[in-house]
């Protein structure tokens, strides 16, 4: 609903009442900042010097209490409601296409509980996942989620787009990590998941917030699970002759034993990234694996992956190659190492099971590079478990269009093309970035007829629509 007139002091009065005068922001330059997160089409929209979407009013709760009486406004005047974290999302989740509130839960960033004997640590959601490890790094333990975002996201941010850190393989995702959640729902209700996520109670509600994206309510308490940091981390560098040999070797290792971390990159990653990174040259398709735990375990788990490598004829690059990547894990994504405007990129990541990763690869390789002149495809899989692993591929345009309009086109047709080779090869939309209002229009492609679950779940918490809208095809 659009405020006319004086509403829009009225409204400001009551989100001031909620909140604290000096928790509501409404100049020209807060509405600007909140604007461009870090995807793509938002920041190539900025620096064409166009105007980015704009919240009515930036709202900074500092407390569970404070979200229920700023969504119970909301649900009253029927007025839009984004929630923002960190900001560094690159499927613009949380932009503010509809104006309306956004709801930077920043102030939120309380330790309530770091619990060894339970194994467990309690947070508020607005903290910076980064300060969350510090407080648990002192007590020896961690939540073992180190995303390349790590010191720039929420709390809240990862589990809203059920986030994944580099250590996956061993430890998981957000929902693997999660065992209760206090929400609030759209109408200003404020629930409690039950204490444990495994049982046999009735369903399981965390899996109904974790990855909705801001749609379903705000979360604003999460206990986590908590690791005692390893023994031993050791890590190892291959060579193989080329990807396909790689994913044979990756799926037969992680079937076998189980480390933190595998990454294998195709062949024109390789030679671009990881030379640009740690400054390996040779081609071939390179991968790291990283072991970790008590060093007796981590002893024989060496021996059956340096076997299976073999086996599967990779080159073995020792130890230093390995410790260099996860020295610089975070480097890849700094200017110089990763894409930036004006070039056109976007990530591709899908996952899938073993006996379709590969097929998935070249279907996406291929629509993208066959039907877009100009475009640069490169590709690693990580996240690797038992059953399956995720493809996470990269376009990249050094010339795109220089009209906003034009370049957006080709941006979501390039999408397009990626994703449904995905879809129709056994893949999904995404695998940890999130669904947002990039890939929001493909939602119901995926779904097909189950769509109408999501959709009815929607209808039913949020009657009015007013959380995150355009998100996530709800």
């Amino acid at each position: 609903m659009e405020l006319k007139a004086f509403m829009v002091n009225m409204v400001q009065t009551e989100l001031e009442d909620a909140v604290g005068v000096e928790n509501v922001s409404y100049t020209k330059a807060e509405k600007l900042t909140y604007g461009v997160d870090y995807f793509w089409i938002s920041r190539m929209w900025a620096d064409k010097g166009n105007t980015p979407p704009q919240a009515d009013f930036i709202v900074r709760p500092g407390s569970t209490e404070e979200v229920s009486k700023v969504l119970k406004i909301a649900n009253y005047y029927k007025i839009p409601v984004h929630t923002w974290g960190g900001g560094s999302g690159s499927q613009g989740g949380a932009l503010p296409m509809a104006g309306g509130i956004l709801l930077d839960i920043k102030r939120m960033d309380k330790l309530i509980d770091l619990n060894i004997e339970a194994g467990t640590v309690t947070c508020e959601t607005g903290m910076i996942f980064q300060q969350l490890e510090w407080y648990c790094n002192e007590k020896g333990y961690s939540v073992m989620h180190l995303p390349s975002c790590l010191t720039c996201c929420t709390v809240g941010g990862a589990l809203a787009h059920n986030g994944i850190g580099i250590l996956s393989t061993k430890y998981g995702k957000m929902d693997d990590m999660t065992l209760s959640l206090e929400v609030v729902l759209p109408n200003g209700d404020i629930i409690n998941t039950l204490p444990v996520p495994k049982h046999s109670s009735g369903p399981n509600l965390i899996p109904i917030f974790v990855g909705s994206e801001g749609t379903l309510g705000v979360m604003t308490k999460v206990t986590f699970k908590i690791v005692k940091q390893p023994e031993v981390r050791k890590h190892h560098a291959f060579l193989f002759p080329d990807i396909h040999t790689g994913y044979n070797a990756c799926r037969q290792i992680v079937q076998a034993v189980k480390p933190s971390i595998v990454r294998l990159f195709d062949e024109a990653e390789t030679v671009s990234i990881i030379k640009k990174v740690i400054g390996f040259e040779k081609k071939g398709s390179f991968m790291n694996l990283t072991l970790e735990g008590f060093e007796k375990i981590v002893d024989a788990e060496e021996e059956i992956v340096l076997r299976i490598a073999q086996e599967n004829g990779a080159q073995y690059l020792g130890t230093e190659y390995g410790e260099k990547w996860f020295e610089n894990r975070i480097t890849f994504f700094y200017p110089g190492h990763i894409m930036n405007n004006p070039q056109m990129f976007g990530t591709l990541d899908t996952v899938a099971t073993h006996d379709n990763i590969e097929k998935i690869y070249r279907a996406m390789k291929s629509a993208v590079e066959d039907n877009f002149q100009g475009v640069r495809f490169i590709s690693h899989s990580s996240h690797w478990y038992d059953w399956g692993a995720m493809n996470y591929s990269r376009f990249i345009i050094d010339n795109p269009p220089e009209d906003p309009q034009e370049a957006i086109r080709l941006h979501n047709q390039i999408w397009n093309a990626g994703v449904r080779a995905a879809l129709a090869n056994g893949g999904v939309l995404n695998d940890h970035h999130g669904v947002g209002l990039k890939l929001s229009r493909l939602v119901k492609e995926q779904y097909g007829p189950a769509m109408q679950v999501l959709e009815a779940l929607k209808k039913q918490l949020d009657p009015n629509g007013i959380m995150n809208p355009y998100k996530m095809g709800l």
